[in-house]
């Protein structure tokens, strides 16, 4: 179980086996208020809006693509 979370809420993530981008909605706690290791995320599938919960280590951040390159 991890410390403190490694994202942000608004961080943009994605599986580390691929999948659609996803924003991170929460840090999951416990009842003595420490973080889980793990994040609710959401995303969108079409017009549907998705949500679901994954562990950290399963994750990575989506790094911004270079405009004007």
């Amino acid at each position: 179980m991890a410390n403190k979370p490694k994202f942000a809420v608004g961080t943009i993530v994605k599986l580390k086996s691929g999948g659609p981008e996803m924003t991170v909605q929460k840090a999951m706690v416990n009842t003595s208020d420490q973080f889980t290791g793990s994040y609710r995320c959401q995303w969108f599938a079409g017009k549907k809006a998705e949500a679901d919960i994954f562990p950290e280590d399963s994750l990575e951040v989506v790094q911004p693509e270079a405009k004007g390159e």
